[in-house]
């Protein structure tokens, strides 16, 4: 039962095809992780520039699975790098970004076998 995710967007691009869906999800479930360390180390390294690439590269997904709040934490972390922000003002966000994406991870993995 899907708790941290929404796939009624996925579903309706797809003609409610199976296969397209498991691709999304398998892509996001390897894909986004990988492009949140990128964020973490462009934060972590004060290259705002490289931390809005990758949370560019992720915002689309995170709509398109329902991960609403995510979302707009995202816009936040864009936000904040193009005035080029202190590290501070946005690890908290980044954190709950992160926990969000590790918990629709972990349910999609279990509730589709990835």
């Amino acid at each position: 039962m899907a708790l941290n995710y929404n796939l009624s967007k996925v579903y309706a691009l797809s003609d409610n095809d199976s296969e397209f869906v498991n691709e999304i999800l398998t892509l996001f479930v390897t894909e986004v992780p990988e492009d949140l360390a990128q964020i973490k180390e462009g934060i972590k390294k004060k290259d705002h520039k490289h931390a809005y690439a990758y949370a560019h590269k992720i915002k689309p997904t995170l709509d398109l699975l329902g991960l609403n709040v995510a979302f707009e934490e995202i816009l936040q972390l864009e936000a904040w790098t193009k005035t080029e922000g202190k590290k501070k003002d946005i690890e908290d966000t980044f954190k709950s970004i992160k926990n969000q994406i590790n918990d629709a991870v972990k349910e999609i993995k279990k509730d589709f076998d990835l």
